[in-house]
């Protein structure tokens, strides 16, 4: 287990280290923080003074040995809008986006496996043909489009959700619905390809000739057998919850990390920028060591190669 974790746990850490350095970067090179806070008509020796308090009029290599020596010590630094702590400011925001993504990630999960395996079982049928075609368009529909549409039709026109902001349960029933049934689409047509290719195997039509129920040998034999490339969707459903949130929470004026990260990025708060592409770049690598953990768990083969001759 240790030889088939070890460079899984290397590379994860290299990637946290090119999205911290990418950030960095690209932040410090794409316009300067001191302008677009205090304005183009700031004087030059205000202007000065604010770089050179954050540590900005330092070398790029100086600057970025500090940055990490920060990081490293967990410390986030604080915003250069209101001087709060980073870490502070992304953490209370983390539960918003948490109250929309767990719902949506539950939304993909159950609608896309039970769409799926519905097509699968009726290949060919009109039942098919119709989720087929409406997984495709689930699919094409970006989800901007998708969220203003339930919003003309739910919020303006038939009044029964409000069309943003955050208050009671009914708030976040767009947002859901908008981060989850493209996800959900997704699942599906990887759903009905898995089980698809899954019963078409020898074992399957040998189940069917040992007078097995049909029922039993779509739950003890299809179902885990077609969960292992579902398992490798799973760190990406996690990655498109948290691309997803930025458009959706901006369409929705939603208080969650991605509305913060969009006004971090127009105003250059560096820090929380940098904060929020750390926490991004974490969860997406952690969820996908789980994705790796449970591939070597759903198939042996993969640790038995690792394992030691």
């Amino acid at each position: 287990m240790i030889r088939f974790l070890a460079p899984r746990l290397a590379r994860a850490v290299l990637t946290i280290l090119l999205v911290v350095t990418f950030a960095f970067v690209g932040l410090r090179l794409s316009g300067d923080p001191a302008l677009l806070i205090m304005g183009d008509d700031a004087p030059p020796d205000a202007v000065a003074a604010f770089r050179a308090s954050w540590g900005l009029d330092a070398p790029l290599w100086q600057q970025y040995v500090t940055y990490g020596a920060t990081v490293a010590r967990g410390d986030l630094g604080s915003s250069m809008r209101d001087g709060r702590p980073a870490m502070a400011l992304v953490a209370e925001r983390v539960p918003a986006t948490l109250a929309l993504m767990l719902p949506a990630l539950a939304l993909k999960l159950g609608l896309g496996l039970t769409a799926g395996i519905a097509a699968a079982l009726n290949r060919g049928r009109f039942v098919d043909r119709v989720l087929t075609t409406l997984a495709v368009l689930g699919f094409a529909v970006p989800s901007f489009v998708l969220g203003l549409i339930l919003v003309l039709v739910f919020a303006v026109e038939l009044r029964w959700f409000p069309s943003g902001g955050q208050g009671t349960w009914r708030h976040a029933v767009l947002p859901v619905l908008t981060l989850g049934l493209g996800g959900a689409a997704v699942v599906a047509r990887l759903t009905r390809s898995a089980m698809l290719e899954v019963l078409g195997q020898p074992y399957i039509r040998a189940a069917r000739a040992r007078g097995l129920p049909w029922g039993r040998i779509i739950r003890c034999h299809a179902l885990p057998n077609a969960a292992i490339p579902l398992v490798t969707l799973g760190g990406f459903l996690v990655g498109s919850l948290l691309a997803g949130s930025v458009v959706v929470e901006s369409v929705f004026s939603w208080p969650g990390v991605g509305r913060l990260l969009v006004v971090s990025v127009a105003s250059r708060d560096l820090p929380v920028v940098q904060g929020l592409l750390l926490l991004t770049a974490t969860t997406m690598v952690t969820a996908n060591l789980i994705v790796d953990l449970l591939y070597g768990l759903l198939d042996p083969r993969l640790l038995a190669r690792a394992a030691p001759r």
